[in-house]
């Protein structure tokens, strides 16, 4: 009985409903169709045209851009010696700041760095050197209350006399802040006054642990430079000091030891990068000196935004203020502004002189207590004794204004 049971219920268990049955013979079945492709036919006419259309564009670009693009591309970044014209300006005499030119050199372009650190005296020879990521520190601006309105009438009273003579003149003075401004937004050549902002970037590279003012660095043929300065007399192989190349670099405006500087830092790329760095917008090198054409430029403002942050204690440390206030107060040129100042009064500066441009850019130092920044620069005809008559009259009015 028990084996009966259990057989009856494993059939159970597997025995399919007949309702289930029914109902699945009654479900039609499923017909499965397929896509049929369709296959449109091709216009011919169409097809020609497009033919037509994409050899004509094929035959315009080969003819029209191929060569252009070979003659103004190609050729200037692969035989850029090769080549006597660009689409830009070769060496920027006479131009603006060349950072805003629409016109675009493509060979500075590919090769960025060349545009900065080689130029004929160096025979295209790179001179730069490893450096390290400068700290951000932009320098302050000097605040402005009221224009000395008097001053402004007798300086543009003597540039009256002076037809030939196109200046740019900044003065601010540290009790009240008053200010002279005669163009001083205008891009002049710089002249050895570029030195200023070399030398303040040598002292921010040391500060930045880069080198140590003990360095030395060796003088080869490639440095020598013509101009100002007697290093260029100088045997080759003979190492040298940064603070002997500093020195020499702004009291005897040695050419010869500031493109050693500049090298040591990192080429002009690196004097670019670090005025931009600190705000300054406009000055800039682009020529090793000695640079006759004028092709480094900064304006009379520039320059007094860095004079007035040698006493900025955000910007400089005290080491290197010491250092770069007994270099410029030891400059041996004293015929410009320092010409034009009162008995006992001290002046820190750096002058500047090509055949097209004079200038001078310093702090004043009266003998009671009056203190006061002075960039005066002055476009002349070629090597004209007027430009450095004008400077000095100008800095006798500035002083006996300011200081009485």
């Amino acid at each position: 009985m028990y084996a009966y049971e259990q057989q009856v219920r494993r059939t159970d268990i597997y025995a399919v409903p007949n309702h289930y049955k029914s109902a699945k013979k009654a479900l039609p079945a499923k017909k499965i169709s397929r896509r049929k492709t369709l296959h449109k036919k091709s216009n011919p006419i169409v097809e020609f045209f497009r033919l037509v259309v994409t050899l004509a564009f094929l035959f315009s670009f080969g003819i029209f851009v191929l060569p252009h693009s070979y003659n103004t591309l190609v050729k200037q970044v692969v035989y850029p010696n090769k080549l006597n014209t660009t689409l830009g300006y070769q060496n920027n005499i006479g131009k603006e700041n060349p950072a805003y030119n629409t016109s675009v050199n493509l060979y500075s372009l590919a090769n960025p760095s060349t545009n900065y650190v080689h130029n004929s005296i160096f025979d295209n020879q790179l001179l730069l050197t490893p450096t390290i990521q400068k700290v951000h520190s932009e320098v302050t601006t000097m605040y402005h209350t009221s224009e000395l309105a008097e001053l402004k009438n007798q300086l543009k009273t003597l540039m009256e006399q002076y037809k030939t003579i196109k200046p740019s003149v900044y003065v601010w003075e540290y009790d009240q802040g008053q200010y002279v401004d005669i163009n001083s937004q205008e891009l002049f050549p710089a002249a050895s006054i570029i030195k200023i902002p070399v030398l303040v970037r040598m002292f921010k590279s040391i500060e930045a642990d880069q080198f140590t003012i003990y360095d030395e660095m060796k003088m080869t043929e490639q440095y020598r430079s013509s101009g100002s300065g007697n290093m260029q007399y100088l045997p080759a192989n003979t190492s040298y000091t940064m603070d002997y190349l500093a020195k020499v670099m702004i009291q005897d405006s040695d050419n010869t030891s500031t493109n050693m500087l500049m090298a040591k830092m990192g080429g002009m790329e690196d004097i670019n990068a670090g005025l931009r760095d600190w705000g300054i917008s406009t000055t800039y090198v682009r020529t090793w000196l000695p640079d006759l054409n004028g092709t480094n430029k900064t304006t009379a403002a520039d320059l007094a935004k860095i004079l007035y942050n040698l006493d900025n204690p955000g910007f400089l440390n005290i080491n290197s203020r010491e250092y770069i206030i007994d270099y410029m107060s030891h400059v041996k040129n004293d015929r410009l502004i320092q010409a034009g100042l009162g008995e006992g009064a001290l002046f820190i500066h750096k002058t500047g002189d090509i055949g097209t441009m004079l200038g001078d850019a310093g702090i004043v130092f009266a003998p009671n207590g009056k203190k006061y920044i002075v960039v005066i620069l002055a476009q002349r005809p070629y090597n004209s004794p007027l430009g450095k008559d004008f400077i000095v009259k100008a800095s006798s009015l500035i002083y006996k204004a300011i200081v009485g």
